[in-house]
C-alpha cells in the first residue's frame, strides 16, 4: 500500500466551562508531509453519502448504514488519493476532527500490528461523523470500527457536542482508549500518543475491552503506581524533544504562565486548567503560533541554531484550520459554528460559517489543484510566501487583518443570531450570511496582499534610478 500521509498536526481542546461563553471547542490544524495539499470546504447531504465505502489506499470496503445525517466536511479538493474530510459537524450537532497522527512503541505493535488493509486518516470521518449523535456515541462506533477492520497508522480524534469534548486514540492495530475531557479543563495535543493518566473504572473513559487484560498478559506497564496510556503505549523519543513536546510547552505556557516546565519535558500534562476563559482567538492564536518572545521564533532574535531547534505550531504546511463550536447560549438551529481557515496560519483569518446550511461559499468550495487566487485556499498561501520573505516587515499589516476579519464576520454573526427566528427558510438565511463572510475574508485577505505590496516592492533588490 503506498501511503499518503499528512501526519502533523496539532489539536487543542476546550470544555464548556473552560471557554469564554460556555460553547465546547475542538480544533486542529490540518498538516500535510508537504506545503501545499489542496483543500476545500462542502456539505455532505444524505443522499450524497455513498452506502458502500471504498478506501483507495488500503483498498477496504465498509457497508455503512443507510441513515446518514448531514454534514460539513474539509476534504482534499484533488482526487486520487481518497476524500480525506478531515473534520465536520453533522445535523445534530455533533463535530468530529480527525485525525493526529499520534506515536507508538514497539511493544504495543509486536502484541497489536498495524492492519495494511485497514482503515485510516483517509476514511475515518466518512465512516463516522455522519452516524453518530453524540460525542459519546462517536467514540463507541469508531471504536467499534477499528477492533473491526483494523488500522494501518497511529491516530487520534476528538468528538463534541453541546456538553461533551473526548479525545480518542487508536492503539497498535485494533485497540483504542478515549477519554473525556473535563468541562473545566483544556487539551494542547501534538503528535504524539497524549493521554496520561488513566482510570479504566471512570464513567468519563472508554476503552477496547480487552486493553486492561492486554497490558497486564504482556507486561506492558512500566509504572509500579499508576496507569499512564502515554508510558505503557507512547514513546518518549529525542525526536518528542523537538518534535512534539515543545508545542504542548508552548500552548501551555500560553495559558498557564506560572507553569514551570521546558520544551523539552516528556511528561508535560495532557489535562491543564487555566483560570483565563478561552476563546476562539486564544485558540487561533495557539495554532497559528511559532514560539514568539522565545529564542526559537524562527521570525525571532535567536541564533540561527535556536530558531530551527523545536518545530512550531504554524508552519508553511498548514493546509487547514478549523475550530469546530457547539454554542450553549443560542438556539440548536444555530449552535453549530465551523470556523474555518485555509493556508500557513501566518498569515490567515478564520471565519465563523454556521453548519447548518446546505452549501457552501464558492471561493471557499471550488478550490482545484491549480493555483487561483481568487480562490481561499491559495490567497493565504501567496500571503504566507510574501509574509515569511519579511515577516517583521509585514506583521501589523497582518494583526489588522486578522482582527479587523474576525470583527467583521462576528458583527455579521451577531446580527444573523439575532435574525435567525424570523426565517421562514433558516439554511438558505445562514448559507446568505455565510456568502458574506466569505467576501469580507476574500476582499481583505486582497487588501492585505495590496499592503504587502506597497511595503515590499520598495526594498526589491532589482531596482535601479539616477540617483544611485
Amino acid at each position: 500500500m503506498t501511503k499518503r500521509i499528512k501526519g502533523s498536526c496539532t489539536t487543542v481542546l476546550v470544555g464548556k466551562k473552560a471557554s469564554i461563553d460556555g460553547s465546547t471547542m475542538i480544533a486542529r490544524n490540518e498538516d500535510g508531509a508537504g506545503p501545499l495539499n489542496p483543500q476545500k470546504f462542502i456539505v455532505v447531504k444524505p443522499q450524497d453519502q455513498s452506502r458502500h465505502y471504498q478506501a483507495v489506499l488500503s483498498k477496504v470496503a465498509i457497508d455503512l448504514p443507510d441513515d446518514p445525517l448531514r454534514y460539513t466536511s474539509t476534504p482534499d479538493a484533488t482526487d486520487g488519493h481518497g476524500t480525506w474530510a478531515a473534520a465536520g459537524i453533522n445535523s445534530e450537532n455533533v463535530a468530529m476532527t480527525a485525525t493526529e497522527t499520534i506515536t507508538s512503541n514497539s511493544r504495543i505493535l509486536g502484541v497489536d500490528p498495524l492492519v495494511d488493509d485497514g482503515i485510516g486518516e483517509e476514511d475515518i470521518t466518512t465512516i463516522t461523523l455522519p452516524y453518530i449523535h453524540s460525542a459519546r456515541e462517536g467514540v463507541k462506533r469508531l471504536g467499534s470500527l477499528l477492533e473491526k477492520y483494523g488500522t494501518y497508522e497511529m491516530n487520534a480524534m476528538a468528538f463534541s457536542d453541546k456538553d461533551e469534548v473526548w479525545y480518542f486514540e487508536s492503539i497498535g492495530g485494533h485497540h483504542w482508549a478515549a477519554i473525556r475531557i473535563p468541562d473545566d479543563a483544556y487539551v494542547i495535543a501534538p503528535n504524539r500518543l497524549n493521554i496520561d493518566k488513566y482510570d479504566f473504572n471512570s464513567d468519563d473513559t472508554l476503552f477496547a475491552k480487552d486493553l486492561p487484560d492486554i497490558i497486564e498478559k504482556y507486561h506492558m506497564n512500566p509504572d509500579s503506581n499508576q496507569v499512564n496510556l502515554r508510558h505503557i503505549f507512547g514513546s518518549a523519543t529525542i525526536k518528542d524533544t523537538r518534535y512534539n513536546n515543545p508545542r504542548a510547552w508552548y500552548g501551555q505556557k500560553y495559558f498557564n504562565p506560572e507553569f514551570d516546565t521546558t520544551p523539552i519535558d516528556q511528561d508535560l500534562p495532557f489535562i491543564c486548567r487555566t483560570s483565563k476563559k478561552i476563546s476562539i482567538e486564544d485558540m487561533k492564536f495557539v495554532l497559528s503560533s511559532h514560539y514568539q518572545n522565545t529564542p526559537y521564533d524562527p521570525y525571532g532574535t535567536g541564533t540561527e541554531a535556536q530558531k530551527k531547534q523545536f518545530r512550531p505550531i504554524g508552519i508553511n504546511r498548514n493546509q487547514e484550520l478549523h475550530i469546530l463550536q457547539i454554542r450553549n447560549d443560542v438556539p440548536a438551529e444555530i449552535a453549530a459554528i465551523h470556523w474555518l481557515a485555509f493556508g500557513p496560519n501566518t498569515f490567515n483569518a478564520v471565519v465563523p460559517f454556521y453548519a447548518n446550511v446546505t452549501d457552501t461559499p464558492k471561493a471557499y468550495k471550488n478550490t482545484t489543484g491549480d493555483c487561483d487566487p481568487t480562490n481561499m485556499y491559495w490567497l493565504p498561501n501567496v500571503l504566507a510566501l510574501l509574509g515569511d520573505n519579511n515577516f517583521g516587515l509585514y506583521e501589523d499589516q497582518e494583526n489588522l487583518f486578522e482582527e479587523h476579519t474576525v470583527a467583521a464576520c462576528r458583527n455579521l454573526q451577531i446580527k444573523a443570531d439575532a435574525g435567525a427566528a424570523k426565517q421562514s427558510d433558516l439554511s438558505a438565511y445562514l448559507e446568505k450570511i455565510n456568502g458574506q463572510m466569505a467576501e469580507v475574508a476574500q476582499k481583505n485577505s486582497n487588501t492585505l496582499l495590496g499592503q504587502m505590496l506597497a511595503l515590499g516592492e520598495p526594498r526589491m533588490k532589482l531596482q535601479f534610478t539616477l540617483n544611485d
